[in-house]
């Protein structure tokens, strides 16, 4: 009871302290971290225990769900090589770093040790990372290849993690079996997505009719994808990753007008509970590490915590500036086609914030290695693990939006591709008018042009004119219910030209959807105005 007790105030904080963030444009995992951080030296309060099992079953796969639901296809295969570049190659380079540095700093760390801290904090966050950049304005794709990378390092962090904690319980490891290993994990993971998100297609596609029941299968469908890749001892992760990708390219032909307005706003709203909620406890944690570290000095315990954190920052720079360069000067189409810019290069070096899983992965280390001995410095490792967490949230989070500002990065508006899409959609309906209405009754086929020449007009910057509908006489309920059938028709036609080039990656992910549910708030409309026969 007073677990429950504690949550339903965490929540309570939790939409409090949102509600400060949007205020004053502050990064809500920072002001929730640091919340955290400072209720758990409160004396008196009970200690919140972050379970690894919670955080990895209830927290990750819907969490990543709702990113990839909001990745683009299309541009996450366009950066395809930037991303895997950083969520593999970037992960296990920063995994051998900070293992060299830790076992030179720290005399008590032995290798395999040392390997495991750094399977633990080499994978970025993909919320940390989506939240902290919305609304500063980065181009697209440098977006993308951040939360691609952040999606998919988790798999590759995970793996390491893996056979470091192997190296020590068992005390073997083979190099060519970890690297096979982990080719075999996130083959299965990937076909294992890919066989329940066409498997959640079919069943939309084909037997679904009721809203409530369609939302309550998508947020079922991640922790179904998730449970299955690892049972059969592939990468959970990169399961739920390629089913939330496979579903969202196809949302537009499974889901009714409804059922897609209400499964959007009971994701938005079930995301920033789970967002808001582990960030608070990855803080409230503190007080429980602090107990576990006692028997170290405080000068030693920050010059470890800073010295491993400065090196998971600047080992991504080591990284990204050849992983930039060296492809751009062997390739000639990748210079044609990828613009490049130093200032984007510093700003992808500079977001790599930590966050859930590597609080979870650390959490979820045995506190006996065997019957009789306790695991080695777990504790410590733990302590370092946090460190690097809230070093990366604050430090680099905080700071992120004056270094854009200090780079002089002109804000990257996506009006210009909107105002371009909509005169697309709008001119093809238009078009679709004059061929296929035109034996339509004349009043009725004025009034529903002159709907989409008003539209069109109006992205032209000219106002409404007044009382276009009919040149204001009334019109009767039968042209009127007529004239409503045939805009949700157009608005059928609208969204199929929309469709069209979302799968051709000509649209923005961000402009697709918001007119995509503008589109569907319409049909709802049109709908509720429809006379009774």
């Amino acid at each position: 009871m007073e677990n429950i007790t504690v949550i339903i105030m965490l929540l309570f904080g939790v939409a409090f302290l949102s509600l400060i963030s949007k205020r004053y444009n502050f990064p809500i995992p920072i002001v929730l971290v640091m919340c955290g951080v400072i209720i758990s030296v409160v004396p008196g309060l009970p200690v919140v225990a972050l379970s690894p099992e919670i955080v990895f079953i209830i927290f990750l796969p819907p969490l990543l769900y709702h990113a990839a639901w909001h990745t683009s296809w299309s541009e996450f295969k366009q950066t395809i090589r930037p991303i895997t570049l950083a969520a593999v190659g970037l992960v296990f380079f920063t995994t051998g770093l900070v293992a060299v540095v830790a076992h030179w700093l720290i005399d008590d760390i032995s290798w395999p040790l040392a390997f495991l801290l750094g399977a633990i904090v080499s994978p970025p966050d993909a919320v940390s990372a989506t939240a902290i950049t919305k609304g500063l304005g980065l181009h697209p794709r440098l977006i993308a290849i951040l939360e691609g990378e952040s999606l998919v390092n988790d798999a590759s962090g995970l793996v390491a993690y893996k056979y470091a904690l192997t190296a020590i319980t068992a005390g073997n490891f083979v190099l060519w079996q970890a690297g096979l290993n982990f080719v075999l994990m996130s083959v299965l993971g990937i076909a294992v997505g890919l066989a329940v998100g066409f498997i959640m297609y079919y069943i939309h596609k084909r037997f679904v009719c009721d809203d409530i029941i369609e939302v309550t299968l998508t947020l079922l469908t991640p922790f179904a994808s998730y449970l299955i890749a690892e049972h059969f001892h592939g990468s959970g992760v990169l399961a739920v990753v390629a089913t939330g990708l496979f579903l969202a390219a196809r949302s537009g032909t499974i889901f009714s007008h409804e059922s897609r307005i209400m499964t959007n706003t009971i994701w938005d709203v079930l995301n920033n509970i789970l967002n808001g909620l582990i960030f608070i406890l990855i803080g409230l944690q503190l007080r429980q590490i602090i107990e576990g570290i006692s028997n170290y000095s405080g000068n030693s315990l920050f010059i470890w915590g800073s010295v491993i954190s400065i090196v998971v920052i600047v080992v991504r720079f080591l990284w990204v500036i050849p992983a930039t360069i060296i492809p751009r000067m062997l390739s000639r189409k990748i210079r044609e086609k990828e613009e490049f810019d130093y200032r984007n290069m510093i700003i992808f070096g500079w977001s790599g914030m930590r966050g859930v899983v590597s609080m979870a992965a650390a959490l979820a280390l045995p506190l006996m290695l065997n019957k009789t001995e306790e695991f080695p410095l777990r504790n410590l490792i733990i302590y370092l693990v946090f460190c690097v967490i809230l070093s990366t949230l604050v430090i680099q989070g905080l700071t992120l939006p004056w270094m854009i500002k200090k780079l002089k990065v002109q804000p990257y508006s996506i009006l210009a591709e909107e105002y371009n899409i909509r005169n697309m959609i709008v001119s093809e309906t238009i078009t679709h008018i004059e061929d296929n209405f035109s034996l339509l009754d004349d009043e009725l086929l004025h009034n529903i042009k002159s709907k989409y020449e008003v539209k069109f007009n109006r992205l032209q910057k000219t106002e409404l004119p007044a009382n276009f509908f009919g040149n204001g006489k009334v019109l009767g309920g039968q042209i009127f219910n007529e004239f409503t059938k045939l805009q949700i028709d157009l608005l059928n036609v609208e969204r199929g030209k929309l469709e069209a080039m979302h799968k051709a990656g000509s649209v923005n992910e961000e402009v697709f959807r918001k007119i995509e549910k503008e589109l569907d708030l319409e049909e709802t409309r049109l709908w509720m105005e429809m006379y009774e026969e």
